[in-house]
Order: structure tokens, then C-alpha cells, then sequence
């Protein structure tokens, strides 16, 4: 049953991200806070690598090193599908090379409180 559920909120975030990355939002009140676009960038891209290591943790109970790295290496793919979507078609969204570096600082972030949680609890 956790499995499923982690499964659905992994997939769920996903979309989440590619939804929230290639909307409008100039409708909304701008936040005025700098550097908020990285920051929202960096979560989520952070949570993705958490429910997805999680996930395939979960899945064999257990998961190879090598594994997470392509998790990370796939958010960083994940981020830069992205801004190119952005770039290439919406009127409102631009290509971003500083959100690929937050995307990939999130995912980074996300591989290093897994692997500390992961593998050196067992120590």
C-alpha cells in the first residue's frame, strides 16, 4: 500500500512540475522575493529526487548508488525537457539556464538527504 502511494505522489509531483514550469502565472501578484523562480526550482526538483529514490527504495528494499545517480542525472534531464518546452512554446516562459542549475542543485541536495538516510542509518 506505501509503495502505491509513494508510486502516485511521485507521478503526481511530476506532472506537478511540468504543469507549474509551463503555465502563465503573470495573472498572479509577482512574489518579491529574489531568486523565488530558483527556489521553487530547487524544491522541486528536490522533493522529485526524494519520492522517486523513496520509491525504488520501496520497490526492492534497497537501492544501488548507481541507481540514484540516474535519478539525478533524469531530474537534471527532467529540468532542461523543461525549460526548452518553455522556451520553445510558451509566450509567457522563458528558457533559464540559472533554473537547470537549481533544478540540479535540488536534485543533488535530494540524492545527499537520501544516501545520509539511507545508508548511513544502517552503519
Amino acid at each position: 500500500m506505501l509503495k502505491k502511494t509513494i508510486l502516485s505522489l511521485a507521478i503526481g509531483w511530476t506532472f506537478l512540475i511540468l504543469v507549474l514550469c509551463l503555465v502563465n502565472f503573470n495573472d498572479l501578484p509577482k512574489v518579491k522575493v529574489s531568486g523565488a523562480d530558483k527556489y521553487g526550482h530547487f524544491s522541486f526538483h528536490l522533493v522529485f529526487t526524494l519520492l522517486w529514490s523513496y520509491y525504488f527504495w520501496l520497490k526492492q528494499n534497497h537501492i544501488a548508488l548507481k541507481k540514484l545517480v540516474y535519478l539525478v542525472l533524469t531530474s537534471l534531464c527532467f529540468g532542461i525537457l523543461i525549460e526548452f518546452l518553455q522556451g520553445a512554446f510558451t509566450k509567457t516562459r522563458q528558457a533559464d539556464s540559472l533554473d537547470v542549475l537549481a533544478n540540479f542543485g535540488g536534485a543533488m541536495t535530494g540524492f545527499l538527504i537520501f544516501v545520509l538516510i539511507k545508508f548511513v542509518k544502517k552503519a
